[in-house]
């Protein structure tokens, strides 16, 4: 077919903040870039949730991106003998913009992110960056869940209460 050989992923973004689940997206990231000859671009975003403040807290946040900075080192290590990794970046700002800005910088075909599956009142608190990406990204976005739930062999699909719609 004409064109497919385009969708097969060449520069996957992968956007850790360190927790489990961003790992566990590395991994999977890691696992889909041997396969298909990928290389891995990986980007940590520094949230000054107040950027007026960042001016005050300057030594802070220079502290903050070393360890961070080092941490991501840390983190690639042993994952260098089985992918090929490209930049590595550590940003200040919004997460969101920070993935979003990262995925055309590097020219990205796939971004592959943990998602917590937060629901309910943490989610309207807290919101989904991963939610927010797959809704603007340049490109396809692969979430991955820390414990994704796996149906026995045979099992049927039961979804879940029907969403209430307002009309």
């Amino acid at each position: 077919m004409q064109g497919q050989s385009s969708m097969i992923p060449t520069r996957i973004l992968v956007p850790t903040d360190f927790s489990a689940c961003a790992e566990r997206a590395l991994d999977y990231a890691c696992a889909l870039a041997g396969k298909l000859g990928a290389k891995i671009h990986v980007v940590n975003a520094i949230d000054a949730a107040f950027p007026e403040l960042s001016v005050a807290f300057t030594d802070v946040l220079a502290s903050l991106r070393q360890h961070n900075t080092t941490a991501l080192e840390k983190l690639l290590t042993p994952r260098r003998a089985r992918v090929t990794f490209g930049e590595t970046h550590v940003v200040d700002g919004d997460p969101r913009d920070v993935i979003l800005g990262m995925a055309g910088t590097v020219h990205a075909d796939l971004i592959v992110m943990g998602t917590h599956g937060r629901r309910g009142l943490s989610h309207l608190l807290l919101g989904s960056v991963a939610e927010d990406i797959v809704r603007r990204a340049p490109c396809p976005v692969l979430s991955v869940r820390l414990e994704s739930p796996r149906l026995k062999p045979g099992a049927a699909y039961t979804p879940g209460p029907p969403i209430p719609t307002s009309t």
